[in-house]
């Protein structure tokens, strides 16, 4: 069970500054706008309710935090984290014009691997195409759980690689021959290239139970969808 990455948190972060300018064009065009869905069913399942404190961390560009954020309302707080400024001021553009504004944002730069929160501090929290890319998975589960209060969730949305032969040889075929090229249309080939070895090392959703167990989650379940291509881990404080 691989839980660490061979990149270093530097190699990731320059990755993820370096795709910011296209990174909702390809989510878009390469998910057929399905993505949302995801991103929804993530938001939900974290429980976030109206007046809650909720965390999105690895936000990138802000999907996940302006849905959390329309989840509580006004009356609520929502913080966007990221290691990748360049994201984050993607993030902060794309709410800038937005009505009613969501002025219940904030946008922080941070390490999921070191957060700058107190023990017990958010209501409910997500994560989306995060823990695939953080250098030590453990340990980002055990930050997670720290800032947790008790009872709350959070929901963790990412690629999986499916069990079913057929669905898998279709995943690689959609890498190689869809994800990949397009990037290379927008001279991110190596960028996307990356894909395919952070999934090979990343956990199934099996060991991702265990993991978060392992962490001192009380509760883990995980939700493969689109057919098994992608899924969201559950954990419970």
């Amino acid at each position: 069970m691989p839980t660490k990455s061979n990149y270093t948190s530097t190699d990731i972060q320059s990755i993820f500054n370096r795709i910011a300018p296209v990174y909702d064009r390809l989510n878009n065009d390469l998910s057929f706008g399905i993505h949302w869905v995801w991103k929804q069913m993530a938001a939900s399942w974290s429980g976030a309710k109206a007046g809650a404190i909720c965390l999105d961390i690895c936000c990138g560009s802000g999907d996940i935090t302006q849905l959390l954020a329309k989840q509580v309302g006004t009356t609520g707080t929502v913080i966007g984290a990221d290691f990748a400024p360049a994201q984050l001021a993607n993030a902060a553009a794309k709410i800038a014009d937005i009505y009613p504004p969501l002025d219940q944002i904030t946008w922080v730069e941070a390490d999921a691997l070191n957060l700058p929160f107190a023990d017990a501090y958010f209501d409910a929290a997500t994560m989306g195409y995060g823990l695939r890319n953080v250098t030590d998975i453990p340990l980002c589960l055990t930050e997670l759980h720290r800032v947790l209060k008790a009872d709350s969730n959070v929901a963790i949305l990412d690629f999986h690689r499916p069990s079913g032969k057929l669905i898998r040889r279709f995943q690689q075929w959609y890498l190689d021959a869809i994800v990949v090229p397009k990037a290379a249309q927008l001279g991110m080939t190596d960028e996307y290239a990356y894909l395919n070895p952070s999934l090979d090392r990343f956990p199934t959703g099996t060991e991702q139970v265990e993991l978060g167990l392992a962490a001192g989650f009380s509760q883990a379940t995980h939700y493969p969808i689109a057919g098994g291509m992608m899924g969201i881990l559950v954990l419970t404080k």
